[in-house]
């Protein structure tokens, strides 16, 4: 009967001995197979410490049963607090799968400008519930990751070249080709503007107080904002050099005057 029961207490403890090692192998392979696939450091931590507590539980559950001890409690124990914590944290976990979900698919890292979830930022840091932006007045956001992948998201950094888009407005009055030859004069005057593709310049509508120009060159992406706001300028200066209006809306007020005798007589 002695030896009996120190059998089962030594398989129980080789058992929980398996179990330790089995963890430390595991969560090794399950580390070097994230690192190879550059996964995030705070991910990869938290799910190879997600895989070693399986396993090590694992173990405890099946030494337990190996000393005769009854585990089926234990287990609908450990479930139904397992399904009360997931509730409780039925946000945060969300947050952590779709944080998972960037870090797999890579739709943005660290040092991207993006626009999701209704703001506009440089990613700073990508964490497992939520993502860190920095915007362009120096503002510090945090970002559940949930909200990212529930929503669509502009990622500007990953071509190298980007079109800006402007709509110049000339006066009705104004020569159209001569109008033409000049934007396309101070698009080539700037070195920053590409070639290849050509900038696209023409008549995109006739508005209610203006015949609308439709600009659009191609640029570095890391030349966007300057050339944007420089275009403008120098728009306005070269159509005040060249006498073409930039119209403003309008109103024509009648006034009409009523003879005062005859207002009496009435």
């Amino acid at each position: 009967m002695a030896t009996t029961i120190l059998a089962t207490i030594v398989y129980a403890i080789i058992i929980i001995a398996i179990g330790f090692w089995g963890a430390k192998v595991i969560t090794s392979m399950v580390k070097g197979l994230m690192e190879r696939r550059e996964v995030d450091l705070a991910l990869s931590g938290f799910v190879s410490n997600l895989v070693n507590a399986i396993v090590v539980t694992v173990a405890v559950i099946a030494a337990l049963n190996q000393l005769g001890i009854q585990t089926t409690s234990l287990v609908a124990i450990v479930g139904v607090t397992g399904l009360a914590i997931g509730l409780a944290l039925k946000d945060t976990l969300g947050n952590f799968a779709a944080g998972v979900m960037i870090l797999i698919f890579k739709q943005f890292k660290a040092g991207d400008l993006i626009e999701a979830a209704g703001v506009i930022g440089v990613v700073e840091t990508l964490n497992i519930f939520s993502t860190q932006l920095r915007t362009g007045d120096n503002k510090t956001i945090f970002v559940p990751n949930g909200k990212l992948v529930g929503d669509n998201i502009i990622n500007y950094s990953t071509k190298p070249t980007r079109r800006v888009d402007l709509v110049i407005g000339v006066s009705y009055d104004a020569d159209l080709s001569h109008v033409k030859s000049v934007l396309e004069s101070i698009l080539a005057n700037d070195s920053r503007i590409l070639q290849d593709p050509a900038p696209t310049i023409g008549v995109l509508e006739l508005a209610e107080n203006s015949v609308n120009f439709a600009v659009r060159p191609w640029v570095n992406a890391a030349d966007y904002w300057g050339v944007y706001f420089d275009l403008h300028a120098g728009v306005k200066t070269r159509f005040d050099e060249e006498k073409i209006g930039i119209p403003y809306p309008q109103r024509d007020v009648h006034i009409n005057q009523i003879d005062s005798s005859q207002e009496e007589s009435s």
